[in-house]
């Protein structure tokens, strides 16, 4: 089934390889009595920012529910956790990617080899042929979606048409970065389960595995300490221009609505052509800066600008998806997110 490869670009393992899950011990209790209850929803909203480890949680689920079938039952109810021996069959083909009984909706290649902006409908029905087929004995059918953020309308729909009526046994695990972006009727047949940020010991645990540093190194713990509880943020920012870059962004934020055109013209010129790292930090930058503004603690004390503020952040991550899609220069985006941000923050 669809799947990405067993590396990102920046060399941390994928979601469907790793086996270790940090920091999340209580939406994996969740997952677990839910469905040893034997009366698990069929579709979950798994919601939560990049790079904490949702996907990681998605894998980690379907590699248990395929190992453990309804007849495994009493396993089931012993079990203390969802982790599966890596070298288990079932999470050996999870791993590669071919097994049976698990479909992932991702976003695929065009034939330019270049990476799509969105999942396609034609990918998303591929649900229909998935879950049309017949099941091993007593077996599941999961499909993860990673994410549901990036399905197009019709997707989205097509997606939405099967989750309103399950078959039998099958189980959806759909990823969100912003869950209350997510379309009303597909949240609505969901239960939802949302990850905290990890707590800044966990990151630095979780990036040393992944590159193989001390927990001790000095660029690491700036790395975690400026990610925000992401680990997969963490390890972006590490071996890079990225941290600085990171930096760059929040000053320009913090200094809103003031805007210096020369600080935002040497941000711009730190965002090169086919840099793709480069431009998701500067949109999850913007993206973390928006979260704290949405989620806190005075949110009521001035709703109409907030809701300003959200238009926005649509705004900008659509500018954002067209940039890297069609490779276009980058400093036309930075002005104009900025200037956007200032008119709403005024």
């Amino acid at each position: 089934m669809a799947s990405r490869k067993d590396d990102d670009e920046s060399g941390i393992a994928a979601p469907r390889v790793t086996t270790d899950l940090f920091g999340h011990g209580e939406a994996e209790r969740t997952l677990l009595d839910a469905y040893r209850s034997g009366r698990i929803a069929h579709a979950w909203l798994i919601g939560g920012a990049r790079g904490i480890g949702k996907a990681t949680l998605a894998y980690r689920m379907a590699r248990f529910v395929l190992t453990n079938p309804v007849s495994a039952l009493p396993a089931v109810v012993k079990a203390t956790s969802l982790a599966v021996d890596p070298n288990n069959p079932v999470a050996r083909q999870v791993a590669s990617g071919a097994h049976g009984g698990l479909l992932t909706l991702e976003r695929t290649a065009n034939d330019k080899g270049v990476l799509r902006s969105v999942i396609t409908v034609d990918e998303s029905r591929e649900t229909i042929s998935f879950f049309g087929s017949t099941a091993a004995v007593d077996g599941w059918r999961v499909c993860i979606v990673d994410t549901v953020d990036e399905l197009n309308d019709n997707a989205a729909n097509a997606l939405l048409k099967i989750i309103e009526e399950p078959p039998a046994r099958s189980l959806f695990l759909l990823i969100s970065h912003a869950p209350q972006r997510v379309l009303a009727t597909i949240r609505s047949r969901c239960r939802k389960l949302n990850l905290r940020p990890l707590d800044e010991d966990d990151v630095i645990r979780v990036a040393a595995l992944a590159t193989g540093k001390s927990e001790s190194d000095s660029e690491l713990v700036a790395a975690a300490t400026a990610a925000g509880g992401s680990p997969g943020h963490a390890i972006e920012l590490m071996g890079g221009k990225t941290l600085g870059l990171q930096k760059q962004t929040a000053a320009l934020l913090e200094g809103l609505p003031h805007l210096d055109p020369r600080a935002l013209h040497a941000l711009g010129d730190q965002l090169p052509l086919n840099d793709r790292v480069a431009l998701g930090a500067f949109v999850d930058s913007i993206e973390r800066w928006m979260s704290e503004k949405l989620h806190g603690d005075d949110v009521s004390a001035n709703l109409p600008r907030l809701a300003r503020l959200a238009e926005v952040w649509e705004k900008i991550a659509n500018d954002a998806r067209e940039t890297e899609a069609y490779n276009l220069e980058r400093k036309p985006l930075v002005f104009s997110a900025f200037g956007m941000l200032a008119d709403a923050t005024r």
